[in-house]
């Protein structure tokens, strides 16, 4: 029965890790991309207007 108990939690790891792996798939895309994508873009134009403007010409 040692095997068992030995096998047991990456068997249960596994499970779990796959379940995860299906929701993230799943939830890809669908009514909500939309609304995601608008989220990143303005959080990605927020980081970018913080960022001081260093323009320098390429010599």
């Amino acid at each position: 029965m040692d095997y068992v108990s030995a096998l047991l939690p990456p068997a249960v790891m596994a499970v779990l890790f796959i379940s995860v792996i299906r929701v993230i798939v799943k939830t890809q895309g669908g009514a909500n991309k939309t609304k995601e994508d608008a989220a990143v873009d303005a959080a990605l134009a927020r980081a970018e207007g913080a960022r001081p403007s260093t323009s320098k010409a390429d010599a």
